[in-house]
């Protein structure tokens, strides 16, 4: 089972519509981290440093790395107990190397095959 993680700064909330701007990073991870939920070979989570103070503090290299400078650090991505990424959220193709998944952009209207009728 891959295990994937993402150490985020600390915000009000996680998908980015709550401040005067929306985040399309955090709209995407947010939607990408969704996703992996119901795959059952992939574990995915996501820590907030002002909801969940106490998992950073119980994870050394996280403490390490973001000891001198948490800003320009954080985001964390970490795969596997490593850490692979620092600074910025990971893409949507990271993801996908990261944990094997495929991930396809949803359509913007309201149907399942996106207009092309082929449901």
């Amino acid at each position: 089972m891959k295990k994937i993680e993402l150490f985020e700064p600390a915000m009000c909330c996680s998908t980015g519509v709550c401040g005067p701007s929306v985040n399309q990073d955090l709209l995407t991870i947010t939607s990408a981290f969704e996703a992996m939920q119901g795959v059952t070979n992939v574990e995915a989570n996501r820590y907030n440093l002002s909801n969940n103070p106490d998992i950073f503090s119980g994870r050394p290299e996280i403490l390490s790395a973001i000891k001198d400078d948490a800003d320009s650090v954080l985001p964390i991505t970490v795969v596997d107990g490593e850490i692979v990424k620092t600074g910025t959220y990971p893409t949507i193709d990271e993801l996908s190397e990261y944990t094997g998944l495929v991930f396809v952009p949803a359509e913007q209207n309201n149907s399942c095959c996106g207009g092309s009728g082929c449901c």
